[in-house]
């Protein structure tokens, strides 16, 4: 039986400069999966700057691992999904491992690819407790590397009692893209 730590509050607000892959635009959405979990936003119709601003909730396993994220791009459709891989060690990596233009009557394109480490985010929120009893302050941070995909350093940040963590991600092996989330730990007590 799985056991849950929390959940897993993902706003995506927006992709920006996404590679053309059909005729002039595309169709996106994000569906995002963690485990045998599965979401995904609303379609944006022809946009290469989509803008979302939906929040999804996933469940975070106790035995929580490395995470991929895998943005699609579909003639009509973007699609970022989640999914858990344990290693030897506790990690947890939001990857958006590919991205790929989905044309009907061919095969896809892959559009670029990235990962990010949020267990900084869950290590600094286990450690604060209840963050209600905070005022607004910063309580860790993932630096930008070569290493990563990070357009900036991401800090992990107590704002108005929630643990929340800005994440700006440079699509990696393709020619142009970023992604804009927002991540939030939710405690199950909450």
């Amino acid at each position: 039986m799985v056991e849950f730590i929390g959940m897993l509050k993902v706003k995506v607000i927006k992709g920006t400069n996404l590679a053309i892959r059909d005729m002039l635009s595309s169709d996106p959405y994000v569906v995002l999966t963690l485990g045998k979990q599965k979401v995904q936003t609303a379609v944006v119709k022809s946009n290469l700057n989509p803008v979302w601003n939906e929040e999804v909730m996933l469940s975070v396993p106790q035995d929580y691992g490395p995470v991929k994220l895998i943005l699609t791009l579909y003639l009509a459709f973007i699609w970022l999904s989640i999914i858990v891989h344990h290693y030897s060690h506790p990690s947890f990596y939001l990857e958006l491992q590919e991205v790929y233009d989905h044309d009907t009557f061919s095969a896809d394109d892959i559009m670029g690819e990235a990962e990010i480490d949020i267990q900084p985010m869950i290590t600094s929120a286990m450690a604060f407790g209840d963050a209600g009893m905070f005022g607004n302050m910063q309580i860790g941070k993932w630096l930008k590397s070569n290493d990563n995909a990070l357009l900036n350093d991401s800090t992990v940040n107590i704002v108005d009692g929630k643990v929340k963590q800005e994440v700006n991600l440079k699509l990696q092996n393709v020619e142009c893209g970023e992604l804009e989330l927002e991540l939030e730990w939710i405690p199950l007590d909450q």
